[in-house]
Formats: C-alpha cells, sequence, structure tokens
C-alpha cells in the first residue's frame, strides 16, 4: 500500500506471505468499517465504500471476508470507532512522505509514527507540508497477461469513461482519474470484464527524489516500519523507486 503504482512493488505484493496478507486485510476491514459508519452499508447508495470494496478485490479478499466485514461494521452492537488521520512529513533526503492512518487512539498512533520516522533518520513534520507535492488521483493498474483484451481497447475503454491519462508499461496498463471519475471510470472497465490488481484513489506525487545507496536503506527501513502498524493504512511518496 506504498507509494505510486509500480509494477516492481506489485509483484512484491503478490508475492506477500499469508502473514503480510492477513495484515492487509485487517487494514481493509478497518476502512470497510469507517465507509459504512459514515455512509451505510449498501454500496450503492455509498460511493466511498463502493471504492473500498474495489481496493479489497484488487487485494484478492475473498468476497465472504469482505460481506463479513461489512455486515459486522453495521451491526448494532459494534462500537469499533476508528477515526482517519494524515501524518506528514520527511524521509531521507528530504523524500516527501504522507502517511493515512485509521485509529481509536490518535495519541498512541501520533506516537509511534513519529518513532518509526525518528528510528530511519526522517523527521514528522506539521500537516501541509508536504501535500502540496502531491496530486490526489484515482489510479487502476490491470495485469497486462490478465485480458485478451488490446491495448488500443483498454485505453479506448477509459478515456471514453473519463480517464485522464493511460499508460503501457511493463506487464502492466496504468489508468489515472480525476478522484471524481474514478468510480465511473473503474465500473466501466468491470463492466468490459477487465481484472484489477490494484485500483483506488491515492496521491501521485509531481515530482521525485532520487536517493543513493545508503538513503535507499533508509527509506525501505521507514517503509517497512510503518507498514508493520497496524493503524497505518496507506503510505505515499515521492521516491523515485
Amino acid at each position: 500500500m506504498s507509494g505510486h503504482s509500480k509494477w516492481a512493488n506489485i509483484q512484491a505484493k503478490k508475492g506477500k506471505t499469508d502473514a503480510a496478507r492477513g495484515k492487509a486485510f485487517t487494514k481493509l476491514g478497518r476502512e470497510l468499517l469507517i465507509a459504512v459508519k459514515q455512509g451505510g452499508p449498501d454500496p450503492a447508495g455509498n460511493s466511498k465504500l463502493k471504492d473500498v470494496i474495489a481496493k479489497c478485490k484488487a487485494a484478492n479478499m475473498p468476497n465472504a471476508t469482505i460481506n463479513n466485514a461489512i455486515k459486522k461494521a453495521a451491526g448494532a452492537g459494534n462500537n469499533d470507532n476508528y477515526e482517519e488521520i494524515i501524518y506528514e512529513g520527511y524521509g531521507p533526503n528530504g523524500v516527501a512522505v504522507i502517511v493515512e492512518a485509521a485509529t481509536d487512539n490518535k495519541n498512541r498512533t501520533a506516537a509511534d509514527v513519529r518513532h518509526c520516522f525518528d528510528k530511519a533518520g526522517g523527521n514528522l513534520g506539521t500537516t501541509g507540508c508536504v501535500s502540496y507535492m502531491f496530486n490526489k488521483k484515482g489510479v487502476i493498474i490491470i495485469e497486462k497477461e490478465s485480458t485478451n483484451k488490446s491495448e488500443d481497447e483498454i485505453m479506448m475503454i477509459a478515456l471514453e469513461a473519463g480517464a485522464e491519462d493511460f499508460n503501457s508499461d511493463e506487464g502492466i496498463y496504468e489508468i489515472t482519474t480525476d478522484p471524481t471519475e474514478f468510480s465511473t471510470v473503474r465500473e466501466k472497465l468491470e463492466e468490459e470484464g477487465l481484472e484489477f490488481v490494484e485500483a483506488s484513489v491515492q496521491m501521485v506525487p509531481t515530482t521525485v527524489v532520487d536517493l543513493d545507496e545508503k538513503g535507499i536503506e533508509k527509506m525501505e527501513r521507514l517503509i517497512e516500519r510503518l507498514e508493520e502498524l497496524d493503524d497505518v493504512s496507506n503510505i505515499y511518496h515521492n521516491w523515485n523507486e
């Protein structure tokens, strides 16, 4: 769940251990919970829930697990109360980092996130200190080998549905949308039978930073530490991986 979509990242995600996959599902479950609490359990009338469900499916979360999480969140006896919080800071060599979290204890999460930055040689900043270096975009990734449709066919479907950009990279098609058009584009692609390895609204960097070997080690350590935190949902950065 970290950084801008790159094929290397997706391949790494595919190879996650069962334990890592379980942790990812737990985090997605919190996103489902928050979406249900905010807009109800019916995705037809809750666009945020619809988008989170698509994200869960792209992460190969079983339908039964998704449905159970929604039912649990909508249950009368469910008193779980998570709040979405965004942290901003700097990694090694001034790499901009945005951390999205879902927490029931803001003080604990803030302390944990700050500790991760400190240990990796970075520092947690104030709200707005790096977010201006990112644009919020819908990002959809399709693995080329998962479809029989041609590149031109997929590009036309996406652009006609309202996508901003279409790129063909090694092994994947990457479709970028305005956040307001994300659901429309994603649903049109789904109707055409296309499957996604990633589908979510993300913070996409407008500029990137290159790191030397030492900086790369520190940045990887920061991302690993943050991903280990149960409260952290997504990590975005402008390191040129």
